[in-house]
């Protein structure tokens, strides 16, 4: 009698279409892949210094419903445009949420909100929303959080993060290396900025890993490193560090790793006790440290 030991606890297998598939059903027209490349270059001026305007990410924790994120995203680029001359706007599309429990995973994991897990379903309403925004012309940035789905939409983003979670993680820093969005490395749940530091430097050096190609064959990618690469401050369990003394100690840190000493600050999670409401009161702090010269600040 042969003993199985594999698959002891997988329960069900459903076949997924592979990126190019998606791809072709929900295509990138020329003038959209234009608009995202204009985009990705306004950020990186930005986070160079070469830009004076602020890079402004806002936008709901994560979108449950596209076409409410839809409604919101016209009314953002509206005000996008009213400020264009002082603020990039970018608006923050997260599809995937990481849980330090069990709890909803995000619209691509259960697009239907009721654990029936339509990932398929989930990969199409995320591709959709990003070509609408788009569309639209206003920028998208998202979380990276799996290590596969980055294959099925990652193209369509402006700006990307690591989050606190991960930003420790091996595999998302060499994933990192290869994203073609500048992409912002959050420091950890604690607050350290240490090894978000670290992970900057891993990203932008080239890598050699398994992965899967569009047409969903298994790979070996060698890349040539993210040049984008950059920290955010979002606070921690220590507290908040979007005050000026963290600025300048973090800023310092990056210029000690040979990074540029440029960063966003993230005026939630731990920068706002995890409370909505004292969002504005950190972006006001951040403004008037922008107002006295501070040269760190590259947006929020």
């Amino acid at each position: 009698m042969t003993v199985r030991i594999s698959d002891l606890h997988i329960a069900r297998e459903d076949a997924l279409p592979t990126p190019q598939a998606l791809h072709e059903e929900l295509t990138c027209s020329a003038d959209q892949a234009a608009f995202i490349a204009a985009a990705r270059a306004g950020v990186r001026r930005i986070l160079r210094g070469d830009d004076d305007r602020l890079l402004v990410i806002a936008g709901p924790c994560s979108v449950h419903e596209p076409a409410s994120a839809v409604d919101y995203a016209g009314r953002l680029r509206a005000l996008a445009e009213r400020e264009a001359d002082t603020l990039l706007v970018v608006m923050r599309v997260y599809f995937e949420k990481p849980r330090t429990r069990m709890g909803w995973k995000g619209l691509i994991y259960d697009p239907g909100l009721d654990d029936s897990g339509d990932i398929g379903e989930g990969l199409r309403a995320a591709r959709r929303l990003l070509l609408e925004c788009a569309r639209l012309g206003l920028p998208a940035a998202s979380e990276i959080l799996d290590l596969i789905t980055p294959q099925y939409y990652a193209e369509l983003l402006s700006w990307g993060a690591i989050g606190a979670r991960t930003v420790e993680s091996p595999l998302h820093r060499q994933m990192a290396s290869a994203l073609s969005a500048p992409l912002g490395f959050k420091n950890t749940t604690q607050g350290g900025v240490g090894v978000a530091i670290d992970a900057i430097h891993v990203a932008g050096q080239s890598h050699r890993f398994p992965s899967i190609s569009l047409q969903g064959q298994a790979i070996v990618v060698t890349t040539t490193g993210n040049p984008d690469a950059h920290l955010v401050l979002r606070g921690g369990a220590d507290g908040p560090n979007y005050d000026a003394a963290s600025v300048a100690a973090a800023a310092q840190a990056l210029a000690a790793a040979g990074l540029p000493a440029r960063l966003l600050v993230d005026c939630s999670h731990g920068n706002s006790a995890k409370d909505w409401r004292r969002q504005p009161e950190v972006a006001a702090d951040l403004a008037r440290q922008v107002a006295a010269g501070s040269r760190a600040i590259a947006g929020v």
